[in-house]
Formats: C-alpha cells, structure tokens, sequence
C-alpha cells in the first residue's frame, strides 16, 4: 500500500512538472529558450519509456497505472511545446 502511495505521488509531481513552462510559453508565446534538442529528446524518451511499459505491463500483467498517467501527461506537454516552437511567431533577435 505505501509502495502504491508513493509511486502514485512521484508520478503526480513528475507529470506536472513541466506544467510551469507550459504555462508560461503560453501566456507568453515565446519559446526562444527552448532548445529544439531538449524538445526531441524529451518527446521520444517520453513515448519509447511509455510503450516499453506498456508492452512490458502486457506480457506481465502488472499494470503500472501512476506511470501511465506520468508518461501520457508528459507526452501531451512536450506536444504542446513543441506545437509552440513550431508555431508561434519567432521571438525578436536582441541587437
């Protein structure tokens, strides 16, 4: 019970911690800090680590519910910042 306690408050935590940059490149539609490696590296390790557990969770048949929410709401931000740096108009070159 405590083990599921806290993998459930690890994943939480995990899973919102990008909310705070999500947040402010959306209210600020700025992404010049982003780094185009960071962004990618960050998305495929979110979606190779989350099908890894998924087939792993499958041929097991031990479900790994807190890291499903962890690498699902990750996915969906980094998705998000990624739309954001493709998207939102370029930041203004300092001179």
């Amino acid at each position: 019970m405590v083990n599921e306690i806290v993998g459930w408050v690890g994943s939480i935590m995990l899973s919102i911690c990008a909310a705070p940059q999500v947040y402010h490149t959306w209210k600020t539609k700025k992404t010049g800090d982003l780094s185009w490696g960071f962004l990618w590296l960050w998305f495929y390790g979110e979606i190779f680590t989350f099908a890894y557990i998924i087939y792993s969770d499958l041929v097991e048949e031990v479900y790994h519910l807190p890291l499903y929410l962890n690498y699902l709401l990750n996915t969906l931000m980094v998705t998000y910042l990624l739309y954001a740096k493709m998207y939102f108009k370029k930041d203004e070159i300092a001179k």
